[in-house]
């Protein structure tokens, strides 16, 4: 069962921005990361509130998961919780 594309938002020079790629590669989650300050709608948008990790549930609205650090036992219960809720 395939996990969805997550977006996770960052910054450069955002070591839990970092920290947070680096334990969503290790469990292997589909992420595609954007740098807020690539773009002045974010940024305003997120500020200094990053890193976030949010998906767009098929025909949905855009959907917060969590802010802040993300540790690999915070983000092994989220990757549960979504194949739990993976159509099957």
């Amino acid at each position: 069962m395939p996990l969805p594309t997550l977006t996770l938002y960052t910054r450069a020079g955002c070591h839990l921005c970092d920290l947070a790629a680096e334990h969503l590669a290790a469990l292997e989650f589909t992420v595609q990361a954007v740098d807020i300050d690539c773009d002045p709608q974010l940024r305003a948008r997120w500020t200094d509130h990053v890193p976030v990790l949010a998906w767009t549930p098929p025909g949905g609205p855009e959907q917060v998961l969590g802010k802040g650090a993300f540790s690999r036992a915070r983000l092994s219960q989220l990757k549960l919780l979504l194949l739990r809720a993976a159509p099957s």
